[in-house]
């Protein structure tokens, strides 16, 4: 028997896709917001495709920012931004 692949919900592009194919964006219990890379961080998540695309469609509908109940940070925006440049170019 095949072993279920967790799925999640890209907050750009609104697709179902295997939750190892995504950024999760975690919202920690102090309250700070992170990505997390490994999926094991405590905390509140919401996941983005690898794809510039995505983040600025999450971004300009502040889906992210509902989803983890928080304003999210320039410097995370910035590191997503940086994270799915390394990914597109390497």
């Amino acid at each position: 028997m095949q072993k279920k692949i967790p799925q999640r919900q890209c907050m750009g592009c609104r697709e179902r896709k295997a939750k190892r194919e995504m950024i999760r964006v975690v919202r920690c219990t102090d309250g700070s917001v992170n990505l997390d890379f490994g999926g094991k961080m405590n905390g509140r998540g919401a996941y983005v495709c690898p794809n510039p695309e995505c983040l600025k469609k999450a971004l300009r509908s502040k889906a992210l920012d509902r989803s983890l109940e928080v304003t999210i940070p320039e410097e995370v925006i910035a590191r997503l931004e940086k994270e799915m440049e390394g990914a597109k170019n390497g």
